[in-house]
Order: structure tokens, then C-alpha cells, then sequence
């Protein structure tokens, strides 16, 4: 019990974080809000749709958080997303292997729910009358 409690209280980076590096690049809650909304604008629409409303609820769920390190790195996450947002293809991107062990089992399950409803999306449509007539 002890080493995962530990592990758990390590940090994800190898490098110590200087907070006020950190809190120069963060941006406030609702720029930072508004400007993943726009970003999602660039995706597909079903991609667009379920981004924005896990954006929505996840900052409705963090509105009463008074804790300083919880918003710095609820904030901190969120802008590294909107970061990495331009350059992805749509594909994905890998989970690195020290978060996904740090990971409660709730957010396992959550992240379960989330990888199953994005292979929902994707599912090709069965039964489609793919013939066409010639005339």
C-alpha cells in the first residue's frame, strides 16, 4: 500500500515545476474556456459535439473548486490540450504509462466510458443500400 501512495505522489514530469512558469502560460478559466470551444470548431461535427460538451461539464464540475493546486492543474491540463488540439490528426494520441498508473479507478472507468462511446461513433453503418441504379 505504501509504494502505491508514493507513487501517486510523484510527478508525472522528470523536471521540478516552477509555478511561476506554470502560471505565466495558464490562461483564466473563461478565455481558456472559449478558446477550446473554438478550437473544437475545426473538428468533425460528431468529434466537435462530444468535445464540447465534455469541455462544458467538466468546468461546471470545477467551478466551486477552491483549492489552488487542483485549478492550477486543472487549468495547466486543459491548456496543454488546447495546445496539442492544432497539430492531431483525429488519431489520438497515446496515454503515457506514469498517468494512466496514477489513475483512480474512477477515472479508469471513465476513461472506458469515453473510449467506448468514441468506437460508437465510428461504427459503420449496417444494413445501408449501398446499390445504385444506372439509367
Amino acid at each position: 500500500m505504501r509504494s502505491t501512495i508514493l507513487r501517486l505522489a510523484e510527478s508525472i514530469t522528470t523536471k521540478p515545476i516552477n509555478l511561476r512558469e506554470a502560471y505565466a502560460t495558464l490562461l483564466p478559466p473563461k478565455p481558456l474556456y472559449r478558446s477550446l470551444l473554438r478550437a473544437h470548431r475545426l473538428l468533425p461535427q460528431d468529434l466537435r459535439e462530444m468535445g464540447d460538451s465534455y469541455v462544458k461539464s467538466e468546468f461546471r464540475l470545477h467551478k466551486s473548486t477552491t483549492n489552488p493546486v487542483h485549478i492550477i492543474g486543472f487549468l495547466s491540463q486543459w491548456k496543454l490540450y488546447l495546445d496539442t488540439l492544432p497539430e492531431t490528426n483525429y488519431g489520438g494520441k497515446k496515454l503515457d504509462a506514469v498517468v494512466f498508473e496514477k489513475m483512480s479507478p474512477e477515472q479508469l472507468g471513465q476513461l472506458y466510458e469515453l473510449m467506448q462511446a468514441a468506437k460508437d461513433v465510428y461504427k459503420p453503418v449496417e444494413g445501408g443500400d449501398n446499390t445504385s441504379t444506372k439509367a
